[in-house]
This record gives C-alpha cells, sequence and structure tokens, in this order.
C-alpha cells in the first residue's frame, strides 16, 4: 500500500479558512489512505491498448492504457468509481505543473512548524466528462508522486484560495462539460515533484505526467466550460 501524508497541520488566516489534506470519503474507493508505510507509487502491470477496457465507458470513448507515461500537455482518457456502482469519465489534460513558495502564495496565512517543512505545488489542468454520469462536486482524481515515490494527495480549502482554484468540479458537472482546475499539494520534507498521476485504485497501474516546473501563473479563476 502506498501512503498518504497525513501529519500536515492545517493552514489557518485570523484563525477563520482551514486547510485540511483532502481525504478519501466513504463513496471514494480509493487504495487506502491510512497506511504509514511509504511503498512505490507505480504498478506493476502495463495492459496494452488491445485489452478490454477496466470499466465500463460510453460507446466511442478509448481509455488511456494503465501504465501511459505522458509529457505535460498530452492528454488521458480515464475512468473511475468515485463512488460504488458509478463510473466517471474523464479527458484529463495536466497543462502546467508549478513549483511555489509560502511567501509567494501564502502571504498572510498562518503557517505552523509541520507546514513550513513541506513544498507547496500547484497543478492545473482541463479536464472533460465523457462518461454518462454528472460528477460535479467531486474532487479531482489527481495526485503527485513526490523523489520518495509517494502518492501525495491535494488539499482541500475551507473558503476561497485565489492563487490556485478550483480543486473540485463545478456543482453541475455533465457530459460535455470541461473545467479548468488548479490543486494544491504539500510535499512533505520539502519534497520534490517527480509526476503527476491517476491512480485511482491501489492495483491500478497509474497514468503519469511529467514536465518542467514553471513559476506561479497570476492570480486567476477556472471553471466549467461546453454545452
Amino acid at each position: 500500500m502506498f501512503a498518504l501524508p497525513s501529519r500536515l497541520a492545517a493552514l489557518a488566516l485570523a484563525g477563520a479558512l482551514v486547510l485540511t489534506g483532502c481525504s478519501g470519503s466513504d463513496d471514494s474507493p480509493k487504495a487506502d489512505p491510512s497506511t504509514s508505510s511509504s511503498t512505490s507509487a507505480s504498478g506493476s502491470t502495463s495492459p496494452s491498448a488491445e485489452d478490454s477496457p477496466y470499466l465500463p465507458v460510453p460507446d466511442g470513448v478509448e481509455l488511456t492504457p494503465q501504465g501511459s507515461e505522458l509529457k505535460v500537455g498530452e492528454k488521458a482518457t480515464v475512468a473511475y468509481e468515485p463512488r460504488q456502482d458509478t463510473v466517471g469519465v474523464l479527458d484529463i489534460t495536466i497543462d502546467r505543473i508549478e513549483e511555489t513558495t509560502f511567501k509567494k502564495s501564502f502571504a498572510g496565512w498562518k503557517l505552523d512548524k509541520a507546514t513550513k517543512k513541506t513544498t507547496p505545488y500547484f497543478v492545473r489542468a482541463t479536464i472533460t466528462n465523457v462518461g454518462d454520469t454528472d460528477l460535479g462536486g467531486r474532487d479531482v482524481p489527481l495526485y503527485i508522486v513526490d523523489g520518495n515515490n509517494t502518492l501525495i494527495e491535494a488539499s482541500a480549502f475551507a473558503s476561497t484560495f485565489k492563487p490556485c482554484m478550483p480543486g473540485t468540479f463545478p456543482k453541475k458537472f455533465k457530459q460535455g462539460k470541461t473545467a479548468d482546475v488548479c490543486l494544491v499539494y504539500l510535499s512533505p520534507d520539502h519534497g520534490e515533484l517527480t509526476a503527476v498521476s491517476f491512480r485511482p485504485t491501489q492495483d491500478f497501474d497509474p497514468i503519469t505526467w511529467e514536465g518542467q516546473l514553471k513559476e506561479p501563473k497570476p492570480v486567476g479563476n477556472g471553471g466549467a466550460k461546453g454545452g
């Protein structure tokens, strides 16, 4: 089992806004996030493109093979189960990965010692719902991989965080809708971001994106597009 960091302390602004690690809920069948041991973030098998889809998808949708290694700017078509007996199907393009600092992007936030020992990263992506399920309000199913080959899940904010938003899909995110999203990750022990990973379950051979780290973009807003 891979490890997800559980020791990232909350950030608070004037004691009001809280940032916490985004954990799997009862309707999100992710790999067990409670384990304290670190294991590889990469899988063991790489099914070929000729294999049957690992989950049922609409006619005409071709899933990107598990184990695919992509570059920033390339698209993957993926499927996952955000809850039991519910399948989401997404086109995901990782547009940009950014390394920032607390000084640059978290001015005015109260940081504890544990948080100061992390390195903040932003991941910007364009995601289109190509399945039959409305995924409105759900978390974006992406992790980052650090220099120890450990998966790190995105952080969630209790209020607006303008440098990087949103980290969830719009309230209505039906088939054909596209959203520009931005996710915040805090890598423990100033860990390096080596890849962005789609790995909805432990036995899924992850699809990853690699690319050059950029400076943070100017503050902007994401949102939904399309029909």
